[in-house]
């Protein structure tokens, strides 16, 4: 196990991170973390885990995963077996702490970063699932700049239920998404234009009238 603390002021995205989970703005019981329902929901969670775990064992040797926004790491835990290494990524420290111990029985490397200005993790495979959503245009930018690095990309982002939105609006980081605002986070249009050798949808999610869908893509990098 291994723990990393940044010795450096929170960035605002920190705190805001870190407030979520304290007032249990994603739900969830008292006295605990929680990533939403999103990260929970039987009908959402399964078809992800299948297609990733697929993806995963579809390689004579395991990958090196790095997981960045892991959250509660109620879907992490569930990929760890399929891996050659396992590096949990988050910006909320406690929650890091908290992830450290519930799950000291699996091989897994928690880190505490700001996944926008630090160096990442070096690993063959990066995800990053529903995180891209919750942040600004500039943090996305540095994000997507740092992830160059990998092999393989899996981002999972929620977008409206039709195509025909404008993509990338941006928004303040914190708690809420741009579904309110009838767009997405799609990494290959401006202002992004993250370059690819080659894209595969692997899992798209029709939630509920309204609520859009959520959209499980791998990029491959290099």
């Amino acid at each position: 196990m291994n723990y990393s603390k940044r010795n450096k002021k929170p960035w605002p995205t920190d705190r805001a991170m870190t407030q979520i989970y304290e007032k249990h703005l994603w739900g969830g019981k008292p006295h605990d973390y929680f990533s939403g329902e999103g990260s929970h929901d039987a009908k959402i969670v399964m078809p992800y885990l299948a297609v990733v775990q697929s993806f995963l064992t579809s390689f004579k040797q395991p990958l090196s995963v790095c997981d960045l926004g892991c959250g509660d790491f109620n879907i992490g835990k569930e990929l760890v077996a399929y891996t050659k290494t396992y590096t949990a990524v988050d910006i909320v420290a406690p929650l890091i702490q908290r992830n450290i111990e519930k799950y000291s029985a699996l091989n897994v490397c928690f880190l505490q970063q700001d996944i926008a200005t630090d160096a990442l993790p070096k690993a063959d495979c990066v995800i990053i699932r529903q995180v891209l959503q919750h942040l600004c245009n500039d943090e996305i930018s540095s994000i997507l700049h740092n992830i160059k690095e990998y092999k393989y990309a899996i981002i999972t982002e929620h977008l409206p239920k039709h195509n025909d939105f404008t993509p990338n609006v941006d928004i303040l980081s914190g708690q809420g998404i741009r579904l309110k605002k009838q767009s997405g986070v799609v990494v290959t249009a401006a202002p992004f234009y993250l370059k690819t050798i080659k894209t595969e949808e692997l899992l798209t999610t029709n939630l509920d009238e309204g609520k859009g869908r959520i959209v499980t893509t791998l990029y491959y990098l290099k």
